[in-house]
């Protein structure tokens, strides 16, 4: 126990009221200094008690958020304290972080007089690997006369694991997906372009099957049947923008989608699948690779997304890549097509016009100043256009990117679900931040949002919205919601 600084103040005030009794030989200060330091023993003796009392009913917890982690990965610390008997003592409680951890402020609470419960939850990173014994955490009590420092409650341990390949989560409601991405069947007969054979109609064939010249051949109904597509055309629309870069080192949304992506172009090399590529910055495509055999695009898309950084708001529409790998300016100025600019000019010289040319050509230029308008603020609709332009037949086209922009990409998978297939890989934002777990509660209420707006996506035809995530971040909101009786 030590005196703080009124009760070394009251200390020094006996002492020289005793010392000015014995000097002037006054019997009456003599007293004073007597009562004084009486008093001091007194409030002593209680706080002793106060601190006795208190200690023995009260609860400090230390809770990480996971026991085993990997190097450098970021996890929410809570400390809670909770007393239930009343008291004039002040505590002041810090967390026994072990010495490897790392973080911004230390873990602290301070549970005053009036207080029963008290808690709070910091993010701590764990660049060492190796097991890390938390200390009891320390309370310091003091009721402005004394103070005293004890330690108390459970010491967890933390193993941390040295880095390894990182486990990624691609799936539906927390449930991964088991089959690999890309695959698709390749059966022989189906709705292709290259006739198989004719056949007796049977029920159940549809009225569009029917070859009437063969029907009216051999006075019974024919049907055609056709080799099925074993071809299925990939488009990959890989979004880049800056909220892509969300995320702890290494683990970024744009890290993890590019994985996925890369992955998907793998299958489609491999099954011979035309494979295209569409990459969106902020403001607007950075890159195409039109469609055509992986043997031909692969390598340039695969540097392409090795390449992939997020950009900045700023940042203005970079180059593209041709389905040969070379680069050509999206608004390159050239001699047969006008710059930007110079159209605005245009454009703005045909609204002035009162001439018969200028008042034909206003409507036509007010139905494309609309359409540009609304394409510059939804640059993932307009790679999703631009890319489906002039492709032949039904696309697969698979939409990378995350969940900060849901009116956007509704109305962009609602467009891309006219050319064939659509399969959206969503990054949620409540997995990657680095704070997002801090407040375990409400990141599962995030994500229980951010699962009802992947359903939504997935109740349109020919559309699977998958989440794409680090699993034991996912694994540690799932827990919290069960604990709590949430459903996702």
């Amino acid at each position: 126990m030590h005196p703080m600084r009124w009760g070394w103040t009251v200390a020094a005030l006996a002492v020289v009221l005793a010392v000015l009794a014995v000097v002037f030989a006054r019997p009456v200060v003599l007293g004073g200094a007597v009562l004084v330091g009486a008093w001091l023993l007194t409030q002593q003796y209680r706080f002793l008690r106060d601190l006795e009392r208190t200690a023995s009913t009260l609860s400090v917890v230390q809770s990480p958020a996971q026991t085993t982690v990997h190097t450098e990965t970021e996890i929410p610390v809570t400390l809670t304290a909770t007393r239930e008997t009343e008291t004039a003592l002040t505590l002041e409680i810090t967390a026994g972080l072990p010495v490897g951890a790392r973080t911004a402020k230390p873990i602290s609470v301070t549970l005053d007089p009036g207080s029963e419960r008290t808690d709070r939850t910091r993010t701590v990173a764990w660049p060492v690997a190796g097991h890390h014994a938390f200390d009891a955490a320390t309370v310091t009590a003091t009721d402005g006369l004394f103070r005293e420092t004890i330690t108390m409650g459970p010491a967890p341990t933390m193993t941390v694991e040295p880095p390894t390949p990182r486990t990624l989560h691609v799936g539906k409601g927390g449930e991964r997906v088991a089959a690999s991405y890309g695959t698709h069947g390749t059966e022989r007969s189906g709705t292709g372009i290259e006739l198989d054979k004719l056949r007796e109609y049977v029920p159940g064939d549809t009225g569009n099957q029917i070859a009437w010249k063969a029907t009216a051949r051999y006075d019974t109904p024919y049907v055609r049947e056709y080799e099925a597509e074993t071809d299925r055309r990939t488009l990959l629309v890989v979004d880049h923008r800056a909220a892509l870069s969300t995320g702890t080192r290494a683990e970024t949304k744009l890290d993890s989608l590019r994985e996925v992506a890369l992955s998907i172009a793998g299958t489609a090399r491999r099954l011979n699948d035309p494979l295209g590529l569409v990459t969106v910055g902020d403001a607007g495509i950075t890159g195409r690779t039109g469609l055509a055999l992986p043997a031909v695009t692969y390598g340039a898309i695969r540097r392409q997304l090795l390449d992939l950084e997020p950009t900045a708001t700023s940042d203005a529409p970079a180059t593209a890549v041709s389905h040969d790998g070379s680069l050509s300016q999206i608004h390159e100025r050239s001699s047969n097509s006008a710059a930007p600019a110079d159209a605005q000019q245009s454009f703005s010289d045909l609204e002035k016009g009162d001439d018969a040319f200028s008042r034909t050509l206003r409507p036509f230029y007010a139905d494309r100043q609309v359409y540009r308008d609304r394409v510059s603020e939804d640059p993932l609709y307009d790679a999703v256009r631009t890319g489906t332009t002039n492709a032949q037949g039904r696309l697969w086209t698979v939409i990378c990117t995350d969940d900060s922009r849901p009116a956007e990409l509704r109305e962009t998978v609602s467009f891309a679900r006219r050319r064939g297939n659509v399969m959206v890989l969503l990054a949620p934002t409540v997995l990657y931040e680095p704070g997002g777990l801090a407040d375990i509660e409400r990141a599962y209420d995030r994500y229980v949002s951010f699962e009802e707006f992947r359903r939504e996506l997935s109740a349109f035809d020919n559309v699977t919205a998958l989440e794409v995530g680090p699993a034991d971040r996912l694994a540690a909101i799932l827990d919290a919601g069960r604990s709590t009786g949430g459903h996702a």
